[in-house]
């Protein structure tokens, strides 16, 4: 007798990013004092360094939390399956730390700084990079436009907004075309 095997669920690395995302905006609106232990904050980093990564599970409304973890739902999903989720949390990261770093060198010394923004526009711009000719929808635009264009034009646009870490959103950014290029020269090796 044969028994047909289906896949185990995982939650994978997207699904747990999602989840503690949710947690903590959770946990930081019932206490919004936690804001201040975990954002960035570039007067007071060198006393609570953690804060470079904490910060990329900290979200202001809901509005923050629910486009930064569609953005990274969609977008992680596609660069995950094509560069492996251990590379997919590694520019994930990195790109969230990219964009603190930015965020610290040219931000308001005192401000805080939170969100998976720059985290996410890491993960756009490698698959920007790497797959070029792909087309997305924005909410409300109709027509499916080239995700190169979604991309730059999100970041240009956001960066005029006021209460924008446009720094943090640009160091992701940034990070993440560097290391689609990198990923897809690797990519064309293997074909």
């Amino acid at each position: 007798m044969a028994y047909r095997r289906y896949p185990r669920f995982t939650l994978g690395p997207i699904g747990f990013l999602i989840i503690v995302n949710i947690i903590l905006f959770i946990a930081t609106s019932i206490r919004p004092q936690l804001v201040f232990l975990f954002g960035l904050h570039p007067a007071g980093f060198l006393g609570s360094p953690w804060t470079i990564v904490t910060n990329l599970f900290i979200h202001s409304g809901v509005w923050h939390i629910l486009a930064n973890m569609f953005t990274l739902y969609f977008f992680g999903s596609y660069l995950a399956r094509l560069i492996g989720e251990k590379n997919f949390l590694i520019i994930y990261f990195f790109g969230g730390i990219a964009g603190n770093i930015l965020y610290l060198l040219l931000g308001p010394p005192f401000s805080i700084a939170i969100g998976a923004s720059g985290a996410v526009f890491a993960l756009a711009g490698a698959l920007t990079v790497m797959r070029p000719r792909l087309r997305v929808f924005i909410i409300p635009i109709p027509v499916p436009l080239p995700l190169w264009v979604a991309v730059i034009g999100g970041c240009l646009i956001m960066s005029f907004l006021p209460f924008v870490a446009w720094q943090a959103h640009l160091g992701g950014l940034v990070f993440g075309l560097v290391t689609g290029y990198f990923f897809r020269k690797r990519e064309r090796r293997f074909y």
